[in-house]
């Protein structure tokens, strides 16, 4: 089953956003920054900015408050694509993502996501929940290890996500994420983190995509396929 379809303008807009956000990243519309902006420390060469949407989405605290919050740029503009993808492959029945709930820490170079909501039928939904661990679930976390290099599920549910750049570099939270896909989205019970690769590979053979999970492209297809799985926009069987 293949559910591809979305939109044109929901794609409009967050292509839109991300190119905004790349913008902004390279420095030719950073927006100034006040108050917590100014005070938190920023990484030589990424500057604090003041934002309170990711891409087309609303941020919310997880008490529902909804202040501008300050986020390094290289970040920021991590997150968008990373929202503009999570979004671009979901079902086409869901809106473009309105709520990001989530927590940026001081630093500015790091987020604790709670929840992503979306329309459908004109009443908000939970695409994510930190407090559900379903499908989505492992689902988001794909989307997040595809544009991440730091990932890690605290025992709540919610998600720590760290900035830099995306590729699988061995640790034990991506090998940890790969073994549940595979056992939980991909039904092979006997992954593990000793022969995970191998398993993995026959995922990526089973969807037309063989390659070395390890490598760049392979985790690149690893973690989209499993998010398309995983949120049900396509089982390929």
């Amino acid at each position: 089953m293949n559910d591809n379809g979305h939109p044109l303008d929901r794609r409009r807009l967050l292509a839109g956003a991300a190119a905004a956000s790349a913008v902004t990243l390279t420095g030719l519309a950073v927006a100034s920054t006040t108050g917590a902006a100014a005070a938190a420390p920023a990484r030589p060469g990424s500057p604090l900015i003041t934002r309170d949407r990711i891409a087309t989405a609303a941020l919310r605290a997880p008490d529902g408050s909804a202040p501008a919050v300050a986020v390094q740029a290289d970040f920021h503009a991590r997150l968008t694509a990373w929202l503009a993808f999570w979004s671009a492959n979901s079902p086409r029945a869901w809106s473009a993502p309105v709520h990001v709930v989530a927590r940026i820490e001081p630093a500015g170079d790091a987020l604790v996501l709670h929840a992503i909501r979306h329309r459908r039928d004109d009443e908000l939904h939970a695409g994510f929940a930190a407090a559900r661990r379903d499908a989505a679930h492992l689902a988001t976390l794909a989307s997040l290890h595809h544009h991440f290099p730091s990932v890690r599920v605290r025992p709540d549910g919610t998600v720590r996500v760290g900035d830099g750049a995306a590729g699988f570099t061995g640790a034990s939270e991506q090998v940890a994420f790969a073994v549940a896909a595979c056992r939980e989205l991909w039904g092979d019970a006997a992954a593990t983190a000793a022969r995970w690769p191998e398993h993995a590979g026959r995922v990526l053979a089973r969807v037309g995509q063989p390659a070395d999970p390890a490598s760049h492209v392979g985790w690149a297809a690893f973690t989209r396929t499993s998010l398309r799985r995983g949120l049900g926009t396509e089982s390929y069987e």
